[in-house]
């Protein structure tokens, strides 16, 4: 079976998997899969995360992260999708939670947090919201 969007089916398997308490979720990889798990460690939302594997068939292992007994991602969403691509500017990039969350903006210079494309003075997709 074919997907449409898997960065929608990487959002829902992390969800799931921290409503049973995993503690590692498993997924094929891509390069914006891998880019976005990077930058979910970089902001601490994750404990890390392996490519394992060979030849073509990889897959992305997430070490989920806990923090009195609650995971750490309390919110994650998907924003732009193939059906409905959102762009916004520098100035009209979105603040998660009053700064408390990030946005993943996937913008010309790569993958990187709304506040660092406000800094760097670019916008682009939005990708999704982590909170």
């Amino acid at each position: 079976m074919s997907m449409n969007d898997p960065i929608a089916d990487m959002f829902t398997r992390i969800r799931n998997a921290q409503r049973v308490e995993k503690r590692t979720v498993q997924m094929p990889s891509s390069k914006l899969k891998v880019a976005i798990a990077s930058l979910l460690k970089e902001e601490g939302y994750i404990d890390g995360f392996e490519i394992r594997g060979a030849g073509a068939k990889l897959d992305l292992q997430i070490d989920l992260k806990y923090h009195a007994g609650r995971p750490v991602i309390e919110r994650i969403e998907r924003i732009s999708r193939p059906g409905l691509r959102v762009y916004r500017s520098r100035e009209a990039l979105p603040t998660v939670m009053n700064g408390l969350g990030v946005a993943i903006v996937s913008t010309p210079r790569g993958l990187m947090t709304d506040r660092k494309a406000r800094t760097t003075g670019v916008g682009g997709e939005v990708i999704g919201i982590v909170a």
